[in-house]
Order: structure tokens, then C-alpha cells, then sequence
């Protein structure tokens, strides 16, 4: 546990198309940051397929919407109505669903089966998160194609928020209507584009990138990754990469990696 005089949590949003290698790209950040065994990291796969566990290697036995949906039913039925009760049974709840792994803790949120809207289960679980959060020096969350889920679902105030997206001009379009929803969805400090899976440096220099979206840098399409995708291994494992020096370079333009030793300045 830190002190009180800590530095608030960075809690970084990654959003993009499907398909543009999001959760890998999660998975490496998180193993980025995580590799000063002084920081606390917090993984929070907001996308309903959960896949960023597989990336890391964690295994999920519970996700926040199995709480959320355990909770409704118990309300439901009438066994829960005191607030109090209710904070108190989703604190030890919300804990007990987290996954440690070293200096990192995985939180999946998974996907609601109840329908409707549950506000006030809803706005408590959402509180829960951003509380947790603040015992961490970061936080990643892996969210799904829109920003409206992250702020509906896990937190609306981020530090930073990181568009992906692959070489195509639809998913260069998906980020830049992101970027746009987000700026009256969400509270964010920075944000910036990532381009992923990208073959060439020729190609970068090809794409015709909106004004509005600041290019923090492109990753190349790895081999190492790939691979580790296929075969379900988990990217932590990963010694080094390209696309993990590519992807440092990219949150050192954000500033993210003032107090981590290894960064490469060469050109791609």
C-alpha cells in the first residue's frame, strides 16, 4: 500500500476498430510499465470478450458484471436492499475477483446479462474501480470500439486516452469519430494515436492522418507477437521486440516513461 503523499494514478484508455490488435498492444503497455518491479500496475479488460487475460496469462474466475449480475438478483429478490450492505458486500466482492500477478492486478469486466438500467448498482460498481484504481501507479484499460463503454461502465475520467489503429483509412476514421465522442464523454489529459501492425516506415509515411489526432508514433507488425497470439502465450514472457521498443517510444512522447531506464531512440 502507498503512502498519502503519492503521485496520482496515470489510468490509460485504449480504444480503437476491432481488429486493430488492441489487446495486444494493452498487453504490451502493461508489461512495459510493469517491468520497474516498483510500480503497481492495475489491468482492466473492459472488452466483453475479454481477451486481454489470454494476452497476459492471467486466468479470470470472475468478471464485475458476474458481481453486478449477482447483486441484481439478491436486490431483485429482495435479500439486498441497504445501501451499506450493498457497499460492503461488493467491496469484499470486488476484491476477491481480482487476479495478482507479481506487481500487477487483472480485473475483467465482462459482459451484463441482465438488461436495464440498475443506476444506482451501476454508479456504486464504477466508484468501486476508480477507488481501487487510486492504489496504483497505473492503470490500463483495454476497452471496446467505443469510449461511451468506458465511461459507462468503468471509469468517465482518464489520464491518458490512446487511440489504435491499423494502416486502414476506416480505422484511422473509427479513432478520429472516437476522438470526437470523447471530447465531451470523458475527462482526459492527453491524448494520442497509435499505429499498429503497420509493415514498412514507407507506409507510415503513405497514410493521411486527420490534423486533429496527434501520431504518437507507429508499431510494426512483429513475428514475436504474432506468434505469442496464435499460440496463446502470454506476452509478459516476451524478452524483447520491436514492437515493444516501438510501443515504448510511443508513451515516452505521452511522457509515460520518465522513470524507466530503457528507451530506444533509433529510428524505425
Amino acid at each position: 500500500m502507498h503512502n498519502l503523499q503519492k503521485k496520482k494514478a496515470s489510468i490509460l484508455a485504449l480504444c480503437g476498430k476491432g481488429g486493430v490488435g488492441k489487446t495486444s498492444l494493452s498487453a504490451t503497455i502493461v508489461k512495459i510499465l510493469s517491468s520497474d518491479p516498483n510500480n503497481k500496475v492495475l489491468a482492466i479488460d473492459a472488452d466483453p470478450a475479454v481477451g486481454l487475460s489470454g494476452a497476459l496469462g492471467i486466468d479470470v474466475t470472475k468478471t464485475v458484471d458476474d458481481i453486478r449480475n449477482e447483486l441484481i438478483l439478491r436486490v431483485e429478490s429482495g435479500k439486498t436492499t441497504d445501501k451499506a450492505e450493498m457497499l460492503s458486500m461488493l467491496d469484499y466482492e470486488m476484491l476477491s475477483a481480482m487476479e495478482e500477478h507479481k506487481n500487477i492486478a487483472f480485473l475483467a469486466i465482462g459482459r451484463p446479462e441482465k438488461e436495464g438500467c440498475y443506476c444506482q448498482v451501476n454508479h456504486i460498481l464504477k466508484d468501486l474501480i476508480a477507488s481501487m484504481a487510486d492504489n496504483f501507479d497505473y492503470v490500463v484499460i483495454d476497452g471496446e470500439a467505443g469510449i461511451e463503454q468506458v465511461n459507462r461502465r468503468v471509469m468517465e475520467k482518464v489520464s491518458h486516452l490512446i487511440l489504435v489503429s491499423d494502416a486502414s483509412a476506416k480505422g484511422i476514421n473509427v479513432v478520429k469519430t472516437i476522438k470526437e465522442v470523447s471530447d465531451t464523454a470523458i475527462e482526459y489529459e492527453k491524448a494520442g494515436l497509435i499505429l499498429n501492425r503497420l509493415r514498412s516506415k514507407t507506409e507510415y509515411e503513405k497514410l493521411v492522418i486527420p490534423a486533429e489526432l496527434d501520431c504518437l508514433g507507429w508499431v510494426p507488425e512483429d513475428e514475436t507477437i504474432r506468434s505469442y497470439d496464435i499460440e496463446g502465450k502470454s506476452i509478459l514472457e516476451i524478452d524483447d521486440s520491436p514492437a515493444i521498443a516501438a510501443v515504448e517510444k510511443c508513451l515516452s512522447e505521452m511522457g509515460l516513461l520518465a522513470h524507466l531506464a530503457r528507451i530506444s531512440h533509433e529510428e524505425n
